[in-house]
């Protein structure tokens, strides 16, 4: 990773984009995006995509690379008149790690930072019976004495918030932070759009990279968005759960190691064809692979893309991460690299009568 590429992806990382209000963090990726692409365009709810055309764009098909850009969080459920701020999930947050936490509330007056309430050990009762709490039962202390003094600092219901957890290097080759679920992905589309567009031929393919909103409450975003460019072919990328961690169960988890390289998922939701030429890619260029299975859905867009109209062959392709959805989710640098160099050699490898139809 060049100078450049760490101030980009650490910037990306920093900005808070929860489900709902990803529209920061799509700014600065389109402002990116737009160094190198030939052009940068939008949706209604705020999925973003950068083109690289084709040498032949009237005539050619089209191969998308597609991640999410936003990431969980919290949001204002209710404020007490004693001034407690009390929350929701935005996404698949975990309310089990949230005690004695930082937030970020992006309020109406700018941001304003509160503590999830914990009370000390020394004064908890029945602590040897103690379980991790409920949602409703955390409550965020933000400084103030009453709810006018909340409502005065820019907070109400409906507020979002995320942790102040900044991202860092970490390691010899490693990143830990909140939200490389799946910001990180928007990072490797861009950086492997960036590859195709300073190849001195132009692709077989139109390629198309979306960094799409709204996934982890259920993939809405890459659905708009897939409806919208009906691409021939698409690879879509996420994190997946590194297993190498003490306490996992790898016959009920799988075996995925951090620092092993990108994985590829076979079944369901993945197109034999496109999992066949991803692997023929990673063996003809050296680049390590990982293999997971789907027997039912991958829990990815990858599940709201394939599917779309008479349907769109598709490939997932993961990150492997430490701690998701926790307050320090971890990836390696060595991954990451191999995964932009898978996606921008199946877009180079792709050829103009290339077709991803079974044929029966």
């Amino acid at each position: 990773m060049t100078k450049s590429d760490k101030t980009f992806l650490f910037d990306l990382l920093e900005t808070p984009s929860p489900t709902g209000w990803e529209t920061p963090g799509q700014r600065k990726w389109a402002a990116h995006v737009e160094t190198f692409a030939d052009r940068v365009e939008s949706d209604a709810y705020g999925t973003a995509w950068g083109c690289i055309d084709a040498a032949k764009p009237a005539t050619a098909p089209t191969v998308m690379i597609e991640a999410h850009a936003d990431e969980i969080g919290y949001i204002v459920k209710y404020i007490s008149d004693e001034g407690f701020v009390y929350i929701d999930c935005v996404g698949g947050s975990d309310a089990a790690t949230a005690r004695g936490r930082m937030l970020r509330f992006l309020g109406e007056k700018g941001e304003v930072f509160g503590i999830v309430g914990n009370t000390a050990i020394h004064i908890r009762e029945d602590r040897a019976n103690e379980k991790a709490p409920k949602i409703h039962e955390l409550y965020v202390d933000i400084g103030a004495k009453n709810k006018a003094e909340v409502l005065k600092m820019g907070l109400r219901v409906g507020i979002p918030a995320v942790y102040t957890t900044s991202a860092h290097e970490f390691g010899t080759s490693r990143i830990v932070g909140r939200a490389l679920d799946n910001r990180i992905g928007g990072y490797i589309i861009a950086k492997a759009l960036e590859q195709i567009s300073k190849d001195k031929k132009r692709p077989a393919f139109n390629v198309v990279a979306v960094n799409s909103v709204q996934e982890e409450i259920g993939g809405y975003g890459a659905k708009m968005a897939t409806h919208r460019l009906m691409p021939d072919v698409c690879l879509c990328l996420d994190v997946t759960h590194a297993t190498d961690t003490p306490g996992i169960k790898k016959e009920v988890h799988g075996d995925t190691v951090l620092g092993g390289g990108p994985t590829i998922t076979h079944g369901t939701c993945n197109h034999p064809k496109v999992v066949e030429k991803l692997m023929a890619v990673a063996k003809s260029k050296k680049i390590a692979l990982q293999h997971e299975s789907s027997g039912r859905y991958s829990g990815t867009d990858t599940d709201s893309i394939y599917h779309v109209k008479e349907g769109v062959p598709s490939g997932l392709i993961s990150l492997p991460l430490r701690y998701m959805h926790s307050v320090v989710e971890m990836v390696d640098i060595k991954d990451l690299e191999k995964t932009i160099q898978l996606m921008a050699e199946f877009i180079r490898a792709l050829k103009p009568k290339d077709d991803f139809k079974i044929k029966l």
